[in-house]
């Protein structure tokens, strides 16, 4: 069973940066994808970003690109989302999730983490 715990939410002004951060209590992450996903007030969640844990590729909602950086530190098992020039629309919870290569989709989930981003 893997868990996933999320942290790095916060409140932020408009052009502002955050880093989230996803640890996870698995061993390796060796095979996984792990992706970070939010939900906005009345809106369905929404897919961010992802990395595959063996290649390091990655892959991001057009929204975010050139905003946000994913990437993972392989010796503590967390995976960290760089939240750059931050706006209103991206307030959400968010929340990190993973998945084996094998797999469709993402079965571990964390509680998520609130972001708010004021004007």
């Amino acid at each position: 069973q893997v868990q996933l715990v999320e942290s790095g939410g916060g409140l932020v002004q408009a052009g502002g940066s955050l880093r989230l951060s996803c640890a996870a209590s698995v061993r390796t992450f060796t095979n996984y994808v792990v992706g970070w996903f939010r939900q906005a007030p009345g809106k369905e969640r929404e897919f961010v970003a992802r990395i595959t844990w063996n290649e390091g590729s990655t892959l991001y909602t057009d929204s975010v690109k050139g905003r946000f950086i994913i990437s993972r530190d392989n010796a503590k098992n967390t995976v960290y989302l760089q939240m750059n020039n931050l706006g209103p629309d991206d307030t959400a919870v968010y929340y990190c999730a993973a998945k084996t290569v094998f797999d469709v989709r993402y079965n571990y989930w964390g509680q998520g983490t609130q972001v708010t981003v004021s004007s």
